[in-house]
């Protein structure tokens, strides 16, 4: 249980499983190429699960010791290990939160909880989020939206811009994204855009896609 995927609970073979049928961008399709011969070397190696494999390729000298040891390629390890740390996303900033009161932001700079990961233990549950507001003299609704902000910031992809579109449009939590249709999901974000604004740029089908995808495997531990 905790902020992000727990990597000792996905063993090779699951991962193996998953990556096989998974929708992966293009950059990505290299880990399908050989996947069986590829998994049985690194099986080979005693490597049980996802948190193990990342220890073994966590920075390019592991790598390259790892490649000596196993003949997979440099940039098959290095691909390896930037889509495993993806499991890791970087906690969104507080102060980013377009939604969230200047005010807000400086109380918790000032308590220590300047990002979503800091954050997040402290208000999981109705009962911590009243404690927290009482204590801080922060409004309820409030720490309830930092909640579901928090929550979905960790999902793979999802930007401090993005997780207020997904709260906006009413998938406010990381459950929620991860039981949506997601051509169902963009059908509404992109309605809302067009009325509210809430983004640059383009989101397609398929991002909705993989960001459903992304959320599963998650602990929903949010309690609204």
């Amino acid at each position: 249980m905790g902020y992000y995927i727990d990597l000792k609970k996905i063993s090779i073979d699951q991962y193996k499983k998953k990556l096989r049928s998974a929708d992966l961008i293009p950059s990505w399709r290299m880990l399908k190429e050989n996947i069986d011969k590829n998994f049985d070397i690194i099986k080979s190696c005693r490597i049980r699960n996802l948190y193990e494999l990342l220890e073994k390729v966590k920075n390019k000298d592991r790598i390259q010791e790892f490649e000596k040891k196993t003949s997979l390629s440099e940039n098959y390890l290095s691909l390896l290990r930037r889509v495993l740390y993806g499991y890791q996303p970087k906690p969104n900033k507080i102060r980013d939160f377009c939604c969230i009161s200047r005010d807000t932001v400086k109380k918790l700079e000032v308590l220590g909880f300047k990002n979503t990961l800091h954050l997040y233990a402290e208000i999981l549950t109705p009962q911590k989020r009243n404690a927290f507001s009482n204590k801080n003299r922060i409004a309820k609704d409030e720490v309830t939206k930092l909640a579901k902000l928090a929550d979905l910031s960790r999902i793979r992809w999802v930007n401090h811009t993005f997780a207020n579109v997904l709260l906006e449009a009413g998938y406010d939590t990381a459950k929620k994204v991860a039981d949506a249709d997601y051509k169902k999901m963009y059908e509404k974000i992109i309605k809302l855009n067009k009325g509210r604004k809430l983004y640059k740029g383009n989101i397609g089908e398929h991002d909705m896609k993989l960001c459903v995808e992304a959320s599963h495997g998650l602990d929903f531990e949010v309690v609204l």
